[in-house]
């Protein structure tokens, strides 16, 4: 697959906002996907197959570290490799923006999730309670090491 990873913009939005629920997942709305987007501390990227939306990622940045917000690969396109190469890609963002750490909350039954972050070398920080509709977040936390 010849996947192409760019900044999303608003044009990429438009194109999946319909379809957000139903085809990506429905852990966000797409009003809050479209602030998230317009924020200035925000950084999302799109993966593209042809002109085909196959997955997005977004992190926050905050002063020198970076939450990631989401990686989404479109349900068709799962395991497939997409949500790898989008945390590649953030990886390599936080990398080049000076961050020096990336966090994040998983869902503890996302075992997929939980794989990919180990698998990039995220470590477990603690657990929110809770946070996912009675079910627990780990927090994970990996350093960025060229961070400037």
């Amino acid at each position: 697959m010849d996947i192409k990873i760019s900044v999303m913009n608003l044009s990429d939005f438009n194109n999946i906002k319909d379809i957000l629920i139903t085809e990506f997942d429905d852990f966000w709305n797409s009003e809050t996907l479209k602030e998230e987007l317009l924020n200035s501390n925000s950084k999302y990227i799109v993966a593209k197959l042809e002109n085909e939306i196959v997955g997005f990622a977004g992190i926050k940045i905050i002063f020198d570290e970076a939450d990631i917000m989401n990686i989404v690969t479109k349900k068709t396109y799962r395991n497939k490799g997409i949500a790898s190469l989008l945390l590649e890609n953030l990886i390599s963002l936080s990398n080049n923006s000076g961050i020096k750490s990336i966090n994040l909350e998983v869902n503890e039954v996302n075992l997929s999730a939980l794989h990919l972050y180990k698998k990039f070398g995220f470590k477990k920080l603690g657990i929110r309670k809770n946070y996912y509709k009675n079910k627990n977040a780990i927090i994970m936390r990996k350093l960025v090491r060229n961070g400037r």
